[in-house]
């Protein structure tokens, strides 16, 4: 009841009022039945965005921290995370990581939209970043169509680090359907999940006209930190089996 509230009453009229969006492709995704929409990540604000402009509910899996926090403030974040469908994901790895993944493919057996961010956080400098390969798994496993979506513009009215949201035109592409049915039965496969995610990756490019860098967006913001302190940046390191595998963050990245 909440999800609805917002997004007709208390939100999304507000949203579609303040920020003209041009959306493309939304024919592209399912009336029924469950199906991801994988997205680049430029804002806190993806996340209000594009549940505003999909007819069916998006349900986007939220760091733990969103309820777990302490005190009244913490309540309050519990009571709208939870109010609004969102489910918490534990990003220590290992059977809690697995556990999310569980919950996701769960979901989207039962006939869920589910929104997940492939690059793992938001990024650093407008530019796509290497993707995770939970994706994959998750739609391995549940079987279900991938539905690119490009967001253009969300980094222009929440920059990073700003509180506040400016008013600007905004883009929103839903790209036609990935079906990975020909790797059915190889979910686990590391290979496999590895093309699976640079397929999205690819197609995300290509939607939102991003530039593409094949390194994490977590160690890009290592990087840019550690090059605004003066230090000797590391040089990249590629992914380990024990990254590839977790389920991606999303929500507010």
């Amino acid at each position: 009841m909440l999800y609805w509230l917002m997004k007709y009453v208390l939100l999304g009229p507000f949203l579609r009022l303040l920020w003209p969006t041009r959306v493309t492709g939304i024919e592209n995704i399912p009336a029924e039945g469950g199906a991801i929409l994988a997205s680049n990540h430029l804002a806190v604000a993806d996340s209000f965005f594009m549940p505003n402009r999909v007819p069916r509910r998006v349900t986007f899996p939220a760091k733990q921290e969103y309820f777990t926090e302490p005190g009244v403030k913490g309540k309050l974040k519990k009571w709208f995370f939870t109010g609004a469908g969102q489910f918490p994901i534990d990003r220590s790895g290992g059977t809690a990581a697995q556990a999310a993944i569980d919950t996701a493919v769960r979901l989207l057996r039962e006939g869920h939209l589910l929104g997940i961010y492939p690059e793992g956080t938001r990024s650093p400098d407008g530019r796509l970043y290497k993707g995770k390969t939970g994706v994959a798994r998750i739609a391995l496993e549940a079987r279900v169509p991938v539905i690119p979506v490009a967001m253009v513009g969300t980094e222009k009215v929440n920059p990073i680090g700003s509180k506040m949201w400016w008013p600007r035109r905004l883009e929103i592409h839903f790209g036609e359907p990935l079906d990975f049915s020909r790797y059915e039965g190889l979910a686990g496969d590391r290979f496999v999940e590895r093309s699976i995610t640079d397929e999205i990756m690819y197609a995300l490019m290509e939607l939102s006209g991003q530039e593409y860098v094949d390194i994490y967006a977590a160690k890009a913001k290592e990087l840019i930190a550690a090059e605004k302190a003066g230090l000797r940046p590391a040089v990249p390191a590629q992914a380990e089996a024990r990254d590839v595998a977790r389920l991606p963050e999303s929500k507010a990245g």
